[in-house]
């Protein structure tokens, strides 16, 4: 039986995402609205069955040796069924086609960038018990999974691997500048995202491939979705450079206002000043 949505069915569900509590995101549901905008006669529940059906395969593999009082190697189990017996794999030769960052395009041809392949990793994890988190580190989406002595932190991209102290300083330190990361600042790193994080990174991805490749309608498209999802500053401003992208100069001056307004102290003051400035100057010239 194909499991419905509740959420792809509702009249404004962005509108309900930006109000709802974190633990009433269902993620695989949202992770379908996203690639909807892309695919506007998708089939959720066709999706969502599959999942459900990746999970059902899962735990019946699961009801056999392991133990399911045994959080690695049900992991192990999971790794198994995921990367070997359903074939899912990091995309390394075209890893910013944006078929990469959809679910429904990651659950059909397996392939996916790390945060795609991290969602349907922490709904199999989930199905069967594990208590999976996301992991928002810098440059490469994580999972993490608490155990006694600690955390056990995976990567799906890398058919779920477990990562130790020193390659995940390693992995921080080569993408931000500055000083290799301390013990604390590592620990921060590692903190858990919720839903609607998980669903930011997941747009602000794709945003920045089709910026990328100068699709400005789409890009344009998902930062619509990020004002209304997380309207943080950043959000106005890069919908902003991208309405100015397109020519649209009087909402491009709006967006980069607001983001002056919320958070005049940032480092780009100035060029989104200087930039507010160029746009008065040609709309007086156009009038």
């Amino acid at each position: 039986m194909k499991r419905r949505s509740e959420l792809l069915e509702m009249d404004d569900p962005w509108a309900w995402l930006a109000d709802a509590p974190d633990e009433a995101i269902a993620l695989d549901e949202a992770s379908l609205l996203i690639a909807r905008d892309e695919y506007p006669q998708l089939a959720a529940a066709h999706y969502l069955t599959r999942l459900d059906e990746h999970a059902h395969r899962l735990a019946e593999l699961m009801h056999a040796p392991v133990n399911r009082d045994e959080p690695l190697r049900r992991v192990a189990a999971l790794n198994r069924y995921l990367f070997d017996e359903a074939g899912f794999v990091g995309e390394e030769l075209d890893y910013y086609d944006p078929r990469n960052s959809y679910i429904n395009e990651v659950l059909d041809r397996r392939r996916g960038i790390p945060i795609s392949l991290s969602v349907i990793y922490l709904h199999l994890a989930r199905s069967v018990n594990l208590a999976a988190e996301g992991v928002s580190f810098p440059g490469h989406f994580l999972v993490r999974l608490p155990v006694d002595d600690g955390i056990l932190v995976l990567d799906p991209f890398h058919r779920g691997r477990s990562l130790g102290t020193e390659e995940l300083r390693q992995r921080a330190w080569g993408v931000q500048t500055g000083e290799r990361p301390d013990d604390e600042a590592l620990i921060d790193m590692l903190e858990p995202t919720h839903n609607r994080g998980i669903l930011v990174r997941m747009l602000r991805n794709l945003k920045s491939v089709y910026a990328e490749k100068e699709a400005w309608d789409k890009a344009l498209r998902v930062a619509d979705r990020l004002v209304v999802l997380n309207a943080e500053a950043a959000d106005y401003r890069d919908r902003g450079l991208l309405y100015r992208a397109i020519g649209a100069d009087n909402a491009a001056a709006r967006d980069l206002s607001r983001f002056l307004q919320m958070d005049p102290e940032t480092a780009a003051e100035d060029s989104a000043r200087e930039l507010l400035t160029e746009l008065a100057a040609r709309s007086h010239r156009v009038h």
